[in-house]
Parts: C-alpha cells; sequence; structure tokens
C-alpha cells in the first residue's frame, strides 16, 4: 500500500481511521486461526519490487508468514518524509513486530521505540545514534565489505583491461563500505588494477536516479573499465544499461539481479536480508528476542556472492576456485576486509 499525502494527514489526525488504511493481510484468504504474530513491515522508497533490497525483505516476510503463521501487513512510504509516520501507524495498533528497511530509517525506527517502549522493532541495515540502540529495537546489519571483496576479486580476476569500476548511490559510510571492500577484492586478486569509483549524490535520491547510473556508467567505461559494481539501488539499473551497450560486465547488489540484464550481469554481491527477517521474526514468535545489534558476514553466511547454477556459468571455473581461497582467508580471520 502507498499512502499519498492526504492519506497520512488523515492518519495522523484521527487515530480512529487507522484501521481503515492498514493495508490487507499478504495473503488473500481470510484467517482460519490467530495468528502467532502480527508484523509491519514499512518498505524503504521505492518499495516492493525494487529486485534488490526490499525484495529481500519481502521474502523474508513471506517466509515467515508461510513457516510460522504470522499475519503480515506493508506499508511503503510515498517520500522519505513519511518514515516515522509508517512506523508510528504500526506502533499504534501495538503489532508484535515492526520492521523498517533500509539504514536510512535509523533514526525514526529509534525516535519511534522510545515512544512506544513496549513494542518490539527490527531495522534493516540499522545504525545505532549517537544515545545508542533502544532496548526494544533489533538491529539487523552485514559486513557488506565481506561480500564486495568477492565480488571485487571476480572483477580483478575477469578484467581485460585492468580496469574495473564502482558506482554507489548515496555518499557516506554504509555505501563506503561496498566500495573498500570491492576495491580491496579487486587488488587483491589484480594488484596492478585501477579502480575507478563515483557516487550519484549526498540525498536518497541518489538511489532513484537510473539516468545518473548511466552516466556514471558510461564515464567509467570511457576511462577503461570493463566490469563495473554498483550499490545504487535503481539507479544501478542505469549502470546496466550503459555496461550493456558497451558490451562489458556489471555486478548486481543486495539481491540476484542476473535477470535484469541477462548476459551483462555477471555475478551479484548477496545481502541475505531475507535470512535475518526472518529470523527476527523466529525470535518474537518462539519467545526469544531481544534488542541490540546482529551482524552478518560471510562466517555467518549473511553475504555472499552469486556463483552456482545458470546464473553464476559466466564466471570461469578457476575464477571461482580463487575466489573461495579468498573466502576461507576472510572466514579463517587469515584476511580483515577493511570497512571505511
Amino acid at each position: 500500500m502507498r499512502l499519498g499525502p492526504a492519506h497520512w494527514t488523515a492518519l495522523l489526525v484521527a487515530g480512529a481511521v487507522l484501521s481503515t488504511f492498514l493495508p490487507a493481510r499478504s495473503a488473500e484468504k481470510p484467517a482460519t486461526t490467530s495468528p502467532r504474530a502480527r508484523v509491519g513491515l514499512v518498505f524503504d522508497v521505492g518499495g516492493r519490487g525494487d529486485k534488490s533490497f526490499n525484495d529481500a525483505a519481502y521474502l523474508g516476510v513471506s517466509r515467515a508468514e508461510e513457516e510460522l503463521g504470522v499475519e503480515v501487513s506493508y506499508l511503503e512510504p510515498a517520500s522519505t518524509e513519511d518514515r516515522e509516520a509508517a512506523l508510528r501507524l504500526f506502533a499504534a495498533r501495538k503489532f508484535d513486530l515492526i520492521i523498517g528497511v533500509g539504514f536510512i530509517f535509523s533514526s525514526d525506527i529509534e525516535a519511534v521505540a522510545r515512544a512506544y517502549p513496549d513494542v518490539r522493532f527490527a531495522g534493516v541495515d540499522f545504525s545505532p545514534g549517537p544515545n545508542g540502540i533502544p532496548s526494544n529495537v533489533a538491529g539487523l546489519a552485514f559486513r557488506e565489505e565481506e561480500g564486495s571483496f568477492l565480488v571485487g576479486a571476480v572483477a580483478g580476476l575477469m578484467s581485460k583491461t585492468g580496469h574495473v569500476g564502482f558506482i554507489g548511490g548515496m555518499t557516506g559510510p554504509l555505501i563506503r563500505k561496498f566500495e573498500v571492500g570491492f576495491a580491496a577484492g579487486a587488488r587483491a586478486a589484480c594488484p596492478k588494477c585501477e579502480v575507478h569509483v563515483a557516487y550519484a549524490g549526498s540525498t536518497p535520491t541518489a538511489y532513484h536516479d537510473p539516468a545518473k547510473g548511466k552516466a556514471l556508467g558510461n564515464a567509467q567505461i570511457g576511462a577503461g573499465s570493463d566490469i563495473i559494481y554498483h550499490a545504487a539501488g535503481a539507479t544501478g539499473r542505469g549502470v546496466f544499461e550503459a555496461a550493456k551497450d558497451a558490451r562489458v560486465l556489471a555486478i548486481g547488489v543486495d539481491s540476484d539481479q542476473h535477470d535484469e540484464m541477462p548476459g551483462t550481469v555477471v555475478t551479484s554481491m548477496v545481502k541475505r536480508a531475507d535470512v535475518a527477517v526472518t529470523e527476527i521474526v523466529r525470535e518474537v514468535v518462539e519467545g526469544r528476542y531481544h534488542g541490540g545489534m546482529r551482524v552478518l558476514g560471510l562466517k555467518e553466511r549473511g553475504v555472499d556472492y552469486v556463483h552456482e547454477g545458470p546464473h553464476g556459468a559466466g564466471i570461469p571455473e578457476d575464477v571461482k576456485g580463487r575466489v573461495e581461497e579468498l573466502r576461507a582467508d576472510v572466514v579463517a580471520g587469515r584476511v580483515v576486509v577493511p570497512n571505511r
């Protein structure tokens, strides 16, 4: 459900109408038994269908709905200003767990959680503020630099020009982890490779600008890059278009993005937000929920890269073998991937 400004005004002014605008259960069939828990998911701007992080979170709650018998409702803010209002909407209804998707939600989750101390929250990519994480917030974070290290190694090993590219969405510490991890992996595999870096902007709109992504991709291709990795949300679609037009390769992010541009997307760095979301719902259902951070990396199988099946068929076997050696080094602690 996508709410416009008029809807939000009505919801915030009159609590009695909240139930009118709450989204329907994701399943069409009427409930025959009481749900084991009610879960509210608030998408990041861009929403379901982004074939990236929002879709991964959706997969996680859908799996929880099927396996755990919970009832799931969804909201997609019409703009970044509506994030807190969406969280408050679910909190006012005393949902058993409220999940916000994306690091941009962090301050909103913290504010609403402090206002509703008896309601449980989870933030995907949550980043604690200066006052720390509230006791009723579970922060779900990932070592994106470790997954990016693997695809960086793929890029370094497969590049024919010795030039590879990284295009980020919004500048900041989160996407910086993708950048430095990718660069470290590329240089571990190809010490002489040059890594070109560009960002789409400094505000959340940087994740929703395919035209900018294509322009940045074209610039990096012009500088010699024959493999480009993006961590830029919907902006990455433009990166894929640039790569396809120039007949070079691209690397997707967060979810398996092969189907976005078959033949161009050689692999993707996968963040298992679906696993993290399913497990936090399971904690609630089983009475094991507690606040605090959970950080998932290669060792915890929270990040990976697409290398198996038809979507990983474009990666030569010798490249896969070398990348697996590097994975083992990271998991064993012999290699520490930088994150800033």
